[in-house]
């Protein structure tokens, strides 16, 4: 009896682990933390954490040769998972205001649909080590789709398509279940690499993540059309020294053009895995984009082009995988059907 009276008793929290940025909602709350996810460690065999989030984030490319700024997640993935751990544990502790207790809470994490049962387990693992007494693993784009407001539980096809840094998952939706899907380890930090790469061949000019990020928000585009102009900086590789240099609008969109054909092919590949009569759904309703990427402009009019269907970006395209999540704790059929599947991946 005490032991199903303290399953009520812990915090249900949910998590976005990305590889970019963290965000985590508590019921009753809403979003609590959103945080980049990065990690201030120190240099030698110990890597003792010194900072996590935007405070690391502000020493990236100027620490001293005793810090190092590491991104413990590559691709949706756990690539460090010591580290992972101690960032997850610290943001539930500042998110809930005070140290994990004794009890525990409840938390489900959102996945994309490319990692493999062993990097589930690793993640699970890494919430436990955060101090999880519960772990509910949760497909991310079935999360996106119930935080975008799709009728994912009603007997009719809904796409969603979560692009977020390392990732990009496309999934068809019926029944509260993913009837068809493509998923990719394709997203904004590959984005921002082609941008690093072409300022690199182009005009000898080697230039941080933050730069590359930056002439991705600002200048980028899934079509051409752009007249924008950005300065870039960054070290010049011929003489070493500091340098600027004027990016175009139309630069940045033919950098960013082979990884945004592979997020089309992706979706492409979604759709003909579909059952005719979700697909004729599908015509009808369209595709709602979610995560980071989808705010890159044009991408919505390239997808609708190219597929022939509506396209639509979610009202707030980063928050739909926590706040879907939360949501779906919230539902007993849900939770359920979540769980089954956790105990079903053993």
């Amino acid at each position: 009896m005490c032991l199903n009276l303290s399953k009520y008793l812990m915090r249900t929290v949910a998590v976005d682990l990305g590889t970019v940025n963290t965000l985590i909602a508590v019921k009753g709350k809403g979003i609590v933390l959103r945080e980049p996810s990065a990690a201030a460690v120190a240099a030698g065999s110990n890597r003792e954490p010194l900072a996590f989030g935007r405070e690391a984030l502000q020493l990236v490319g100027r620490t001293p040769g005793g810090i190092h700024v590491v991104y413990p997640l590559r691709d949706g993935v756990v690539s460090d998972y010591n580290v992972a751990a101690d960032m997850l544990r610290f943001f539930i502790e500042q998110a809930l205001g005070r140290k994990v207790s004794a009890m525990g809470i409840r938390l489900v994490l959102c996945l994309p649909l490319c990692v493999t049962d062993v990097e589930r387990r690793a993640l699970a693992e890494a919430a436990k080590e955060a101090g999880a007494r519960e772990v509910l693993l949760l497909d991310e784009p079935l999360a996106s789709a119930v935080g975008a407001g799709l009728p994912v539980f009603e007997p009719t096809g809904s796409m969603a398509v979560d692009i977020g840094g390392g990732t990009t998952d496309a999934a068809v939706i019926a029944f509260g279940g993913i009837a068809a899907s493509a998923s990719i380890r394709t997203g904004g930090t590959h984005i921002d690499g082609a941008i690093r790469e072409h300022v690199q061949k182009a005009h000898g000019l080697l230039i941080g993540e933050r730069m590359a990020e930056e002439a991705k928000i600002r200048l980028g585009s899934a079509l051409p059309g752009g007249a924008e102009q950005l300065e870039v900086k960054g070290r010049n590789l011929e003489s070493g020294l500091p340098a600027g240099v004027s990016l175009t609008a139309a630069e940045v969109t033919h950098a960013m053009a082979a990884e945004i054909r592979k997020i089309v092919e992706a979706v492409k590949e979604a759709l003909a895995q579909t059952p005719p009569e979700l697909a004729g759904d599908l015509y009808t309703n369209g595709i709602m984009l979610t995560g980071g990427g989808a705010k890159i402009r044009g991408l919505d009019k390239l997808l609708s082009h190219e597929t022939g269907m509506p396209v639509s970006v979610g009202a707030d395209p980063l928050d739909c995988a926590v706040l879907g999540a939360l949501s779906m704790l919230e539902r007993e059929e849900s939770f359920v059907s979540v769980r089954d599947t956790l105990e079903a991946q053993g």
